[in-house]
């Protein structure tokens, strides 16, 4: 069984629909790994598997076969090594296994494109995006406390860090890292805090305390994954 040229390449447009759609998530939160390298991916993984498949001549008499799961295998393997990049230490957090996790999913949508299994390609991709989507809030809301990072401009002067703690601390949401950058203005630190939160801290009124409190100048969230 052969492949035509349009056939083929409307494999790799599908692939890069997919991918895209995932990829899209990710970028719009930030992420080191967001749209193109979602695509790029999906692509990939596409064309690697239409070679494992109809790029190879195949004549029984002669011994020659082809085995599509050779570069289907080493493409499961070779993501692992990507999906390695997008996952950072900062502390005791880690971040960026969504991200990688991701890659992975997309990896396989691809190579699932490739050989001609849309239904599951597509289903997959549905899946892939509900948990992205909508299982966020679900999680933040009811399962257990979550870690995230909240980024404070603040004034550079003692008690500034332990007021800071004392409101977070009020709200029974605990700190496992702070680090501290200097800017440009030498009164003022840029405060990068690492909370696990409990899920049923009311985030915008943390918020708001901390934003009242005398020294400080901006606070704003960031989520962990």
């Amino acid at each position: 069984m052969e492949i035509t040229v349009l056939e083929s390449v409307l494999r790799l447009v599908f692939a890069l629909a997919l991918g895209g759609l995932i990829g899209l998530e990710r970028e719009r939160h930030g992420r080191a790994a967001g749209l193109r390298t979602h695509i790029l991916m999906a692509v990939g993984s596409a064309l690697i598997m239409e070679i494992s498949l109809y790029g190879f001549p195949t004549d029984p008499a002669q011994g020659l076969a082809r085995d599509p799961a050779r570069l289907a295998a080493q493409v499961v393997s070779g993501v692992g090594f990507i999906g390695a990049g997008t996952v950072l230490r900062e502390g005791l957090t880690i971040r960026g296994l969504t991200t990688a996790a991701s890659i992975w999913v997309v990896s396989g949508i691809g190579l699932a494109v490739g050989a001609g299994f849309y239904v599951g390609a597509l289903a997959t991709s549905m899946l892939a995006i509900t948990t992205l989507l909508l299982l966020r809030p679900l999680e933040h809301r009811f399962l257990t406390p979550y870690h995230q990072t909240l980024t404070l401009v603040v004034a550079d002067r003692p008690g500034q860090l332990g007021a800071v703690s004392s409101v977070i601390g009020q709200r029974n949401a605990s700190i496992r890292n702070v680090q501290m950058t200097e800017g440009p203005d030498p009164e003022r630190v840029t405060l990068e805090i690492t909370l696990r939160v409990p899920p049923d801290v009311d985030r915008l009124q943390l918020l708001g305390e901390l934003q009242s409190l005398p020294g400080v100048f901006s606070v704003s969230y960031g989520d962990r994954d």
